[in-house]
């Protein structure tokens, strides 16, 4: 069974769908043999907890909903790719699966609607970037949070070397040229590098080297930075940097950057040099959320109380919903009346306030960014910026 990368475009389209019953599943998983080997295991018991809800329910096409789910019990395949987290999906006539860089807290319901608030933390979170890893001879994409990167199969049509790219029209091998294609000593700041062959098809290497970068660039945008909406950090020589983002034409690639040849980093510390850059970005964009927070709450244009947030999301007025992360508040919900009430109800049928209120502002055009509760501003579990 393929999973599928999780991206504000299809979390969105899981928040479109809306037949219930709505079947969420959430485990944490593992990367590496032995522990990995307890994860489908685990995922039985959880499936077996969302049939135990549906007959609750008085549901009698549990057969056909719960079928996939399990098949992807016996599915060893799969379970032989896990990342850290994984989010399960289902509905008549629907199922979907992501694997996700980051574990989230078991929850096996079943409710009127998709339980998404654990994805748009991932989703919508203030930490999350993506890591483009050049050289010329391969493209590597990665997906990073602070707790971790993992490696994003790249999409069809991105190039993955610069033979894939260029085809017949690449340059023959055995031409001269000089090794990493520049023909002027001022691109590289090298001592001037005389070359046997003349400049002509040092030229033409020069000409290769930017038809690919130009190639990746167009590849990355269509396929991953548009659907992602990630800040993109580039990994490469400093060389290929500078002709790199001087043709680059995509709104994400941030200007810090890795200048060093990525081919020769572990996982590891690709990952330390990517949050050095990205870690003070996270810091100045979510004080600025709760600095905004604060001014807002001053002239009566924020609040936190759940019932007056409820309201506001149904009038279309919240612009940014900050939410507490890991944190559940059962309550009784009314999207027409716009009303979000907290209830003492442990029960998992119980809609999530947290979720509802997200869910709702997402439908309105709104921003979600889920906080990590040592920086979040209130103790209610939310916090709204009003439009106006």
């Amino acid at each position: 069974m393929p999973a599928t990368t999780l991206n504000r475009a299809n979390l969105k389209q899981l928040l479109a769908h809306k037949q219930p019953p709505c079947l969420s599943l959430y485990q944490p998983t593992h990367r590496s043999f032995p522990d990995r080997e307890q994860d489908p295991i685990r995922f039985k018991q959880l499936v077996r907890q969302l049939e135990e809800a549906l007959q609750k329910q008085g549901r009698t096409d549990t057969a056909n909903i719960l079928a996939p789910f399990h098949a992807l019990v016996d599915d060893i395949d799969f379970w032989n790719h896990n990342l850290d987290g994984l989010a399960v999906f289902g509905a008549p006539d629907y199922f979907q699966v992501f694997r996700l860089q980051r574990s989230v807290p078991e929850l096996a319901v079943v409710n009127d609607r998709m339980h998404v608030k654990p994805l748009v933390r991932i989703a919508q979170s203030a930490d999350r970037y993506q890591i483009l890893c050049m050289t010329l001879d391969s493209v590597r994409l990665f997906e990073g949070t602070r707790d971790g990167i993992s490696e994003v199969p790249l999409a069809e049509g991105v190039p993955a070397t610069l033979e894939e790219a260029l085809g017949a029209d690449l340059t023959q091998k055995g031409q001269t040229g000089f090794p990493q294609g520049y023909g002027r000593a001022s691109e590289r700041g090298d001592p001037m590098q005389v070359e046997a062959g003349g400049s002509g098809k040092q030229d033409e290497i020069d000409r290769d080297r930017e038809r690919f970068f130009r190639e990746v660039d167009r590849a990355i945008i269509e396929h991953h930075s548009k659907p992602s909406g990630l800040p993109l950090i580039l990994a490469a020589l400093p060389e290929h940097q500078f002709h790199f983002r001087k043709l680059s034409h995509n709104d994400q690639l941030i200007d810090e950057a890795i200048e060093v040849d990525p081919s020769l980093l572990s996982s590891e510390q690709l990952r330390e040099k990517s949050w050095t850059v990205m870690q003070p970005r996270y810091l100045k964009r979510l004080g600025g959320l709760l600095d905004q927070f604060g001014e807002s709450h001053g002239q009566g244009l924020a609040t936190d109380q759940l019932e007056a947030i409820g309201q506001a999301t149904r009038e279309g007025r919240v612009a940014t919903l900050l939410v507490e992360a890991e944190r559940r508040i059962p309550g009784k919900v009314d999207k027409e009346e716009g009303k979000a009430i907290p209830v003492d109800d442990g029960s998992q049928t119980t809609p999530d306030l947290l979720d509802e209120l997200t869910v709702w502002t997402l439908e309105q055009g709104g921003e979600v960014v889920v906080v990590p509760v040592e920086r979040m501003p209130t103790q209610s579990g939310a916090a709204a910026i009003y439009r106006y």
